[in-house]
């Protein structure tokens, strides 16, 4: 090995300084591992960009297209960064979906400790690579993905006893005392479209445009923003067609003054009781919203890889979507990958006035 390195040292080494590649291997970016690996003459090995190892001099270094390449060329992977094998980021997704697919088969929740034994980790570093990932404990990812699992059965089994086993439940009783926190109702009033169910709101105007503001007894279930405030009654009616939709009082107003307060003026902040319904991958999505800062905005694709689903862009952006809270979960905060602004469903003039604003702000 010492001749073959002596051997490649005198040859000539390519301009890599004039290489984008090599600002990536420079900064360390992880963003970059696995798209090229670079191998250092002087010590024969190769590497991956992110590598934590002291920065090589550039007249030694030379990049590679693949593993294949580096060790055809004769280097060996480094013992640091294991250029060999998948990155960190990519064996974390893999553990993460892995226990993902334990909780969705199992019929109850399991105890971290559980999950974090089967995921040959401890139970604290599966609690924050989980959170990390997903933006949700392994708890809340499992009721959330129950809570989807029952709202679907409920949408299309003949009773709501079948629905119960269909979902997964071996009792009525245990499913009864957690109907409440997973639907924000009784199961048959879910299913028929929020009968019995009370839903307070009430709509007024800022410089936005027309906005509504809904809650139920667990909290705000609904901001909604448009040109016709009769739209936006026809909206909340049809996504809950039977409950009872009370007009707001005195109290309610105060409630209403604080959203369209923080639609003006971003810096104040919001922090209000949600009650967020939607299947768990929605969920997931609408976690990692929350998690953006003000002021900043990220791509779809950015948000498909902090829930661990790198590939689902487009479905990223149907949840985004499906959010009925405008401002509350910040959905305005993502753009397509060149910038643009696209898919808001409040409209994009409106996306680009609340961006500006938190901009400012910030």
């Amino acid at each position: 090995m010492n001749t073959l390195v002596t051997e490649r040292s005198k040859e000539p080494a390519p301009a890599v300084d004039r290489d984008s590649r090599w600002a990536r291997v420079v900064a360390r970016d992880p963003a970059v591992d696995g798209t090229f690996w670079y191998s250092v003459a002087t010590t024969g090995i190769y590497c991956r960009p992110s590598c934590p190892s002291r920065t090589a001099n550039p007249k030694n270094v030379r990049f590679h297209d693949s593993v294949a390449d580096a060790e055809a060329a004769g280097f060996r992977a480094c013992k640091r960064c294991k250029p060999d094998q998948p990155a960190a980021d990519a064996r974390h997704a893999a553990t993460v979906v892995r226990v993902c697919r334990l909780i969705e088969r199992s019929e109850e929740i399991l105890p971290l400790t559980e999950l974090a034994a089967a995921a040959g980790l401890s139970a604290g570093y599966l609690h924050r690579l989980f959170k990390t990932v997903t933006g949700l404990t392994p708890k809340e990812y499992a009721v959330a993905h129950r809570s989807g699992k029952v709202r679907e059965e409920l949408s299309r089994s003949g009773t709501v006893t079948e629905a119960i086993y269909d979902a997964g439940f071996n009792s009525s009783g245990r499913f009864y005392e957690k109907a409440d926190a997973m639907l924000g109702m009784t199961p048959s009033a879910f299913r028929a479209g929020g009968v019995d169910v009370d839903i307070r709101f009430a709509v007024g105007e800022c410089s936005l445009g027309s906005i509504l503001v809904a809650s139920s007894e667990k909290g705000v279930c609904a901001i909604l923003i448009g040109d016709d405030p009769n739209a936006l009654v026809r909206d909340l009616q049809d996504r809950f067609p039977h409950a009872r939709l009370i007009g707001g009082d005195a109290d309610f107003e105060k409630l209403m003054a604080r959203v369209v307060g923080f639609v003006e003026a971003p810096g104040v902040g919001l922090d209000l009781p949600l009650d967020v319904r939607g299947t768990a991958f929605q969920q997931r999505v609408w976690a990692a919203l929350r998690g953006i800062p003000a002021g900043t905005t990220v791509t779809y694709g950015d948000i498909a890889r902090t829930i661990g689903k790198p590939k689902a862009v487009r479905a990223v952006a149907g949840a985004c979507a499906a959010n009925m809270l405008a401002v509350a979960i910040p959905c305005h905060r993502v753009v397509k990958r060149d910038g643009a602004l696209t898919g808001y469903r409040w409209g994009v003039e409106r996306k680009r006035a609340l961006i500006e604003r938190e901009a400012q702000a910030a």
